[in-house]
């Protein structure tokens, strides 16, 4: 039995090689041929079929702009040719290691955890490594993120952005150090690049349609953070829906920074029982359910008294009781469409500025629907 690295070649009877891990002499005693294969490379595959080295990686990785049926035959010939990606020799030609970093504001969020899984989906078959990173929803913490992913030459960030975000001076050193950054869900257009973002504003507007369309007349809003994309969308699709509708937009039923479950608690007992709310557009599942949560102990009927609509479709929206109407934001599509992104733009000499829109859909749930038999899932829009 021979162990370690032999020079290639082919054993034959009586003749030595050596061994360049254990740099001891071995003799082959048999009429054995051996032959260590070459590693295959993209090129080799691309020789193969016929095609660029570009145009293999770009399949690999699962560029939508390949035609499908050529990204389905990269593929299949990669895993004939027993391909696997040289991460290593990668890195030594580029400077940089093979290894995307990512930033995110919590890992143990449903939406977040989605939107990973989409990502390594497309970087793993590619060759990537994935390096995660979570602020705890600190600018501090992101900034030493960023900083120490850059100490590692990762090949590229992508990133969403904390709460407490509002300087952007680290996404430009990465763009000064021509390093691909990608953002999605929170986002800022103050940096180039692309942004993979939802409809924020329209999920937000038919969810504030759907309360009203049952109903529902003083209807409050749990925010977000106003600075964040996202929670600044959804206030505007919430007055627009308000607007529409002919009813007067009430700032005392703006709850800002209403994010979390404890705060949706709070909000109950602050603002909705006191302003004889009839509707909450809640920003976020974890408040709506606190609200829910509130409401159960003061006796207040859902939905018969209060309706209420979340964003985000948790896990728990349909476990709790009554089971929670919510906004499907495609995470793992998200993650997909980040991972596709950032391959894209990895070595050019300029990045795409453009924004990606994932699509949402409403989940009709018990605490807005009053006849079982009405709940429906909206189409995606």
């Amino acid at each position: 039995m021979f162990f370690g690295e032999f020079i290639f070649g082919v054993f034959k009877k009586h003749q030595h090689y050596l061994c360049f891990l254990c740099k001891r002499l071995y003799f082959c005693l048999s009429e054995i041929e051996f032959m260590v294969k070459k590693r295959v490379t993209i090129t080799d595959i691309a020789r193969a079929m016929g095609v660029t080295p570009s145009t293999v990686s770009r399949a690999l990785a699962g560029n939508q702009r390949v035609k499908g049926d050529t990204r389905e035959r990269v593929m299949t010939v990669a895993k004939e040719m027993g391909y696997q990606p040289n991460v290593i020799a990668s890195s030594l030609r580029s400077g940089r290691s093979d290894t995307i970093g990512m930033v995110v504001p919590r890992i143990n969020r449903h939406f977040f955890s989605h939107v990973i899984s989409g990502v390594e989906a497309v970087l793993n078959p590619a060759g990537y490594n994935l390096l995660i990173s979570q602020t705890h929803e600190r600018q501090e913490h992101e900034i030493k993120a960023f900083s120490t992913l850059l100490r590692n030459r990762v090949a590229g960030i992508i990133v969403s952005h904390s709460v407490e975000t509002h300087s952007f001076d680290h996404y430009r050193q990465v763009i000064d150090e021509e390093i691909s950054l990608v953002q999605f869900d929170r986002v800022t257009e103050q940096i180039p690049g692309p942004r993979i973002v939802n409809d924020n504003f329209l999920g937000a507007l038919r969810s504030t349609q759907h309360l009203i369309k049952n109903g529902c007349r003083r209807i409050a809003h749990f925010a977000g953070a106003l600075h964040v994309n996202v929670y600044e969308q959804r206030l505007d699709g919430y007055r627009y829906a308000l607007q529409q509708a002919g009813i007067e937009v009430d700032p005392t039923l703006i709850v800002e920074n209403c994010i979390i479950q404890e705060a949706g608690m709070e909000a109950v007992e602050n603002v909705i029982v006191p302003q004889q709310v009839d509707g909450i557009f809640a920003a976020s599942d974890l408040s709506a359910l606190g609200a829910i949560q509130k409401l159960k102990e003061l006796n207040i009927a859902i939905p018969e008294k209060v309706k209420i609509s979340g964003f985000a479709n948790e896990p728990f929206a349909e476990m709790i009781e009554p089971t929670l109407t919510s906004v499907e934001q495609n995470a793992f599509e998200m993650g997909t469409q980040a991972a596709r992104a950032i391959v894209d733009n990895i070595g050019m000499d300029s990045f795409m500025n453009e924004e990606i829109h994932i699509p949402v859909r409403m989940i009709q749930r018990q605490s807005s629907v009053m006849d079982l038999q009405e709940m429906v899932v909206e189409s995606a829009f």
